[in-house]
């Protein structure tokens, strides 16, 4: 029998909810709405007709989904957008402001995107490719900082001379230092202006530099620091921590800054520092590097491997709670229950979660192993949430849907790669790439990045031959992230708006009641994303 030709029945309970105290903040007067609570359409004969599915049903099929896979049902809404919080865990005792991670790759996360994420109140965790020394270096450098960028300024001795133009790059200024570096005393300043009024170009700095030029104490932060420029009218001023240059700010800086959307809560630990993680692998001299990094300030440590259910994780988990009980561990990368649960009884803080799920990973190829991200989220969740352990969605995040989806799936943060390459905080430099900007970014199991020491996060270190398990590719700049990731949360709150849930809790709470969702054909995928235009324009914000 047709469905036009069977006759059904709608059965719709409602309660009413009192919104006076909403309403009364937006300057309405006090309103009661309906909310559907349950809708049941039955056919006469008595046979449910299922409009969705419940996410314990569809997640147990036997189908292994990857966020577009699947859609969420819209739900009720009776709050704004703006009014949906996205503060929340990144382990047991850290709390971000945003769900927003930086992932540990050399392409993606040092210092200049580890402060630029707690700026906006996520997190960044910096790479463990490079020495113990380099990384804590890394950590420090972060630390150090209150303004919402590392700069990078050009940096003489007394002694040297500047033999071009060049030399200043785009900054109006040379500091010039005891020994060069900016790791010694500041003696003075090279103006670009006095440079170019001089006859012999060659002569040394010593000789015209401005002695003892105007700076500021390294804690002030960005208002306090634009405040003295426009109150000193100046063009730039050092900022200066026991004699040390950490970092140089100009006028151009304040005015970029302030182009930026508003900034928010930024993530600072209980010294008022910016919070920073670090990763580290589970060989033996990696307990070295866990206390060079503890040392640097690191507030919470990453375990860094591709499959993160191995004795050597357990071990380095119960030493590293052991030796820093103060310092959160995030274990990882699991994608199923059995792996959480192992890691979740040696003790870790959070869970990363992601297998092969990355734009520039082969693990499913290459190995085999792996989940759909959707799934893998769903899953490992269920279990983390019982022990009271956030979930960090870790690969698969293309847009702010995905982010959407991760979160509402269980996780608490996501991790994100691609996401974050290509903006100007990213380790490289652009290159030009027919009349394209972009920048270098890679996995970390590719050759390239193992022969640099990332193959110990493949377990492939000891191995006499090496298999890849990632890919070097490029992406295109996408500006600064102190831009595009506050419009990306903007758009994250738009989604949690329509759904029905007001946080990540309540998205989470929603998951295990009544939010519905289903399975997506690949026309409605294709549905789903512009089409049937002959060329468009894609802009977010």
């Amino acid at each position: 029998m047709s469905f036009s030709s069977k006759s059904f029945v709608l059965v719709t309970y409602f309660y009413l909810i009192s919104r006076e105290n909403v309403n009364r903040s937006y300057g309405v007067a006090a309103r009661v709405h309906c909310k559907t609570v349950v809708a049941k359409i039955r056919y006469m004969d008595g046979a449910p007709i299922e409009d969705g599915f419940p996410a314990v049903k569809l997640f147990n099929q036997g189908y292994s989904y990857t966020y577009d896979d699947v859609i969420f049902h819209p739900g009720y809404i009776d709050f704004p957008a703006d009014a949906v919080q996205l503060g929340t865990k990144l382990s047991r005792n850290v709390h971000l402001s945003i769900p927003c991670v930086a992932s540990p790759m050399d392409t993606v996360t040092e210092s200049a995107m580890a402060v630029a994420m707690a700026t906006v109140g996520g997190v960044g965790i910096i790479h463990s490719n490079n020495s113990a020394a380099e990384q804590a270096a890394l950590v420090r450098s972060a630390k150090s900082r209150r303004v919402p960028f590392v700069s990078d300024p050009v940096v003489k001795s007394a002694f040297d001379s500047v033999d071009s133009v060049s030399d200043f790059g785009s900054a109006p200024y040379v500091l010039v230092t005891e020994s060069g570096t900016a790791k010694s005393k500041m003696l003075g300043v090279v103006l670009r202006s006095d440079w170019e009024k001089l006859s012999d170009k060659g002569v040394r700095v010593c000789e015209y530099m401005v002695s003892s030029p105007e700076s500021v104490p390294a804690s002030y932060d960005f208002e306090q620091v634009a405040g003295y420029l426009a109150a000193k009218k100046l063009s730039f001023v050092p900022l200066v921590r026991d004699d040390e240059v950490v970092d140089v700010v100009t006028t151009a800086d304040v005015e970029r800054i302030r182009g930026f959307p508003k900034l928010g809560m930024p993530s600072l630990d209980a010294k008022g520092e910016f919070l920073v993680g670090a990763a580290i692998g589970t060989r033996e001299s990696d307990k070295e590097r866990l206390e060079h990094l503890v040392k640097a300030g690191a507030n919470v440590i990453v375990l860094d491997s591709s499959q993160g259910n191995s004795i050597y994780q357990i071990e380095m988990t119960k030493y590293a709670k052991k030796m820093f009980p103060e310092v959160d561990v995030i274990g990882g990368n699991v994608v199923t229950i059995r792996q959480a649960q192992n890691l979740i009884q040696a003790g870790v803080d959070g869970l990363r979660v992601g297998m092969g799920s990355g734009s520039i990973c082969t693990t499913q190829e290459v190995c085999a192993v792996g989940r759909g991200q959707a799934t893998a989220v769903y899953k490992v969740s269920s279990i983390a949430e019982r022990s009271g352990v956030p979930v960090i969605a870790d690969g698969g995040i293309s847009n702010s849907g995905h982010i959407v989806k991760a979160l509402t799936l269980g996780a608490s943060t996501v991790m994100m790669g691609s996401f974050l390459a290509g903006s100007s905080e990213a380790p490289g430099a652009y290159e030009n790439k027919n009349g394209l900007k972009i920048k270098k970014y890679r996995g970390m199991g590719s050759l390239e990045a193992m022969t640099k020491g990332s193959d110990a996060r493949y377990l492939g270190d000891t191995a006499k031959l090496k298999i890849a398990q990632g890919v070097v590719g490029a992406v295109a700049d996408k500006g600064s992230v102190l831009k595009f990731i506050p419009y990306t949360m903007q758009a994250v709150k738009q989604g949690f708006q329509d759904l029905g849930a007001s946080s990540l809790q309540s998205a989470h709470d929603l998951l295990r009641s009544e939010l519905r969702l289903e399975v997506r054909t690949g026309a409605a995928q294709v549905e789903g994303g512009v089409h049937g235009l002959v060329s468009h324009e894609k802009k977010y914000f």
